[in-house]
């Protein structure tokens, strides 16, 4: 098949490991016999150095254009003072895009069983949940800002879900989990927040059309306390954007390393948005030490949601789970390979 892909690099260690994912691609692409046509854009704080705004019109346009998109990170110190932060562009491109849905998989390799932030007990119940976390509303995206009142400056942040937001992100954690375990579960603020009431309405009616399928509630000081207590009663967790993004950090530390942890934006477009969830890391940049299998994991997962080729999908994962299982890694995950010889050991088992 031909596909175009963009890629954004953006800052920190974002380069380095979305060239990791590319070169996986292109081993890919050979092995099946595919055409993937590759182009760049800038974006973050690489995006203000160049033209002065993390999001450029150029790379909207290219965004636009291609089949799917492959990002590596936003951000560092360097731009913390600047008058639009790189970090701006994420919500950006997820609105250009229409992307309202993250996927989030959280799935133990055994290999790093050891490098999990759980007791062994709890390990070795199993860990393979996604989080659906809900992307262009709430309060991300709601009225903000300053003021002055009785007691001083006042700073505002609101949180603000319509029907609409909430069933379309609901319906695809309902999909999701119909070809998984068949459980949801929707983790809100429903005793304190009206917004989360709307959540719980909005959910349990669309429950009706999945009927196969579990549906649970809990609040999310209870969510993140069972997570740690037994992540294994998880199968897709649906929740809002603010709680998502706390959550799916959660889950990232009981599989052992934030490094190892892809994820994909999905919506009202065909284009989707492939990212590993973690940060760009400034300290590590240009240090080969940055761990790849995040965005490399990430590729795979738009191989499989973006281009429908499960069997090359599958490839990548099962060569990253045949290195782990060799005892090779990068520094975050216990290991001592640098990101390209780690990128080399992957595409050998390919």
């Amino acid at each position: 098949m031909k596909a175009r892909i963009l890629l954004l690099p953006g800052d920190g260690i974002g380069p380095e490991t979305v060239l990791a994912a590319r070169r996986v691609l292109e081993c890919v692409e050979k092995r099946f016999g595919h055409d993937f046509d590759f182009s760049s854009a800038l974006i973050g704080g690489a995006a203000i150095d160049a033209c002065g705004h993390p999001l450029p019109e150029d790379t909207v346009r290219a965004a636009h254009a291609a089949d799917a998109v492959l990002l590596g990170a936003v951000g560092g110190p360097k731009w913390d003072d600047a008058p639009v932060r790189p970090e701006a562009a994420l919500l950006g491109m997820r609105k250009e895009l229409g992307l309202y849905a993250n996927l989030r998989p959280a799935k133990l390799f055994p290999a790093l069983k050891g490098a999990s932030a759980l007791k062994p007990e709890i390990v070795e119940r199993g860990i393979d949940l996604v989080t659906v976390r809900e992307l262009t509303g709430g309060i991300y995206f709601g009225e903000h800002g300053y003021r002055t009142g009785s007691a001083g400056r006042e700073a505002f942040d609101t949180e603000c879900y319509a029907e609409l937001e909430i069933e379309r992100v609901a319906r695809i954690a309902y999909e999701l989990a119909e070809k998984r375990s068949r459980k949801v579960c929707l983790v809100d603020k429903a005793n304190v927040l009206t917004s989360s009431r709307l959540w719980r309405k909005v959910v349990s009616d669309i429950n009706e059309d999945y009927p196969s399928v579990q549906l649970d509630m809990m609040y999310v000081d209870n969510a993140a306390m069972q997570l740690a207590l037994d992540p294994s009663q998880f199968d897709v967790i649906l929740t809002s954007n603010l709680f998502g993004d706390i959550l799916s950090d959660l889950t990232a530390a009981i599989v052992g390393s934030i490094g190892v942890m892809p994820s994909a934006s999905l919506g009202a477009t065909t284009v989707g948005m492939y990212e590993a969830i973690h940060g760009s890391a400034p300290a590590l940049a240009g240090l080969d030490k940055a761990d790849p299998v995040g965005t490399i994991l990430s590729a795979a997962m738009m191989l499989r949601l973006s281009f429908d080729l499960d069997e090359e999908a599958t490839a990548v994962e099962n060569a990253v789970a045949a290195v782990l299982d060799a005892g090779l890694g990068t520094p975050d995950i216990g290991g001592t390979l640098g990101t390209i010889k780690m990128t080399d050991e992957i595409i050998s088992r390919i």
